[in-house]
């Protein structure tokens, strides 16, 4: 990479770290929180549910947006609403409002929704060659997130000692404005505009079968992933194991999501997007086979880290099979429609997880992801061998 796509994917990872730290931290409290709040336990887990339909809804406007402003002055947008998020959060902790908890949730999965485009604009910043590598590198950044979110929670439970995690959300929001900084300093290349002639009918794109895989398989992998860790740290404490159990759970989760990102790019590159896809849909597999194995603390912990990992290379594995269905003008377009499907049922399957948890319980909610991933294995098996990755003219 030359200098200028150097200093642009630095900010774009350091950006996403930052993001990813404030998501983790709510991942890791806002269910028990939920919990307190919440008029009915299986809502508990709703204020990360809410995060994720944020998430979902805010995709295809932060794409609409971009597209007329540029992305600098979206992201900034969206890092902005970061800092509102947790500031409503911390709030609605002070006066005890569930409902503001959520709302503050629901904006900060809006946040998210911006910052998803991160890794895109990446691959815009970078020569086509290191278009997977650029990826890897920027959703790398939540390597950060595994040990900062966590710690994060730690450090500001106990500011306020009336009304825990207060402070915690104050630091989540001191983070945002670390972000906006660094976002402030980015000098990305025009996004391409669509052009007549140039960009085909969207119905022509999506019936792409690499674009249909990876926009399956990204949605399979994710709301596999989302669904369980949602349910984890409610599962944990159900079980009988301590709090403070949840945190190193979650800590080593995030870090199987994030760590592989340095090399996945490569591994993508030689052995293709759908071969690596499936690798992340058998670790996926693998991760229920531990989790119905047992409830100790060991059972949820190699469980999760299972689960990161196969996250990982689902996700990663989807997102480089998307950029080889789209020319230069038709590139907004598809990014909005993957990132409002994928996450629209991410969302979902948000939704899901404290419901079926509360009535069916820690197996029956794994179980219930096996018949999704194994049809999505088998998906990317059969694109392996039929070798359909080819990229969309130009």
């Amino acid at each position: 990479m030359n200098a200028s796509s150097r200093n642009n994917v630095f900010r774009l990872a350091a950006s996403q770290a930052l993001m990813l730290s404030a998501i983790v931290m709510s991942m890791a409290v806002a269910g028990i929180l939920g919990a307190q709040l919440a008029p009915d336990v299986g809502l508990a887990t709703l204020p990360i549910a809410a995060m994720v339909v944020g998430v979902a809804l805010a995709s295809l406007p932060a794409g609409l947006l971009m597209r007329r402003i540029g992305r600098r002055p979206g992201f900034l947008f969206g890092a902005t609403v970061g800092v509102g998020a947790s500031l409503l959060a911390a709030y609605a902790l002070h006066v005890q409002s569930f409902a503001l908890f959520v709302l503050g949730h629901l904006l900060l999965g809006a946040y998210q929704g911006f910052a998803n485009y991160y890794r895109f604009a990446a691959v815009e910043a970078s020569a086509p060659a290191q278009a997977s590598r650029a990826i890897s590198l920027v959703v790398a950044g939540g390597i950060v997130a595994a040990f900062l979110g966590p710690q994060i929670g730690q450090w500001g439970r106990d500011w306020f000692p009336a009304q825990l995690f207060v402070g915690a959300y104050l630091i989540q929001a001191a983070l945002s404005v670390a972000a906006l900084f660094l976002l402030a300093g980015l000098r990305l290349p025009a996004v391409a505009p669509t052009q007549a002639g140039d960009a085909r009918p969207l119905g022509v794109i999506v019936r792409q079968p690499a674009l249909l895989m990876s926009i399956f398989g990204a949605s399979v992998g994710y709301s596999a992933m989302i669904m369980a860790m949602t349910a984890t740290p409610l599962a944990m404490l159900g079980c009988g194991l301590p709090g403070t159990s949840v945190t190193p759970v979650i800590q080593w989760h995030v870090v199987g999501m994030f760590a592989p990102s340095f090399f996945t790019g490569d591994l993508v590159k030689r052995f293709g997007a759908p071969r690596i896809m499936q690798i992340g849909f058998v670790l996926l597999l693998a991760h229920v086979a531990v989790a119905v194995s047992g409830l100790e603390f060991p059972h949820f912990l190699s469980a999760l880290i299972l689960l990161g990992l196969g996250w990982n290379f689902a996700f990663i594995g989807g997102t480089a099979l998307l950029t080889q269905t789209y020319r230069p003008a038709e590139q907004l377009k598809v990014q909005m429609v993957n990132e409002f499907i994928v996450f629209g049922l991410v969302a979902v399957a948000s939704l899901s997880a404290g419901w079926l948890y509360a009535r069916f319980g820690w197996t029956l909610l794994n179980l219930s992801m096996v018949p999704l991933l194994v049809v999505a294995l088998l998906a990317a098996s059969r694109m392996a061998r039929s070798g359909q990755t080819v990229p969309a003219p130009a």
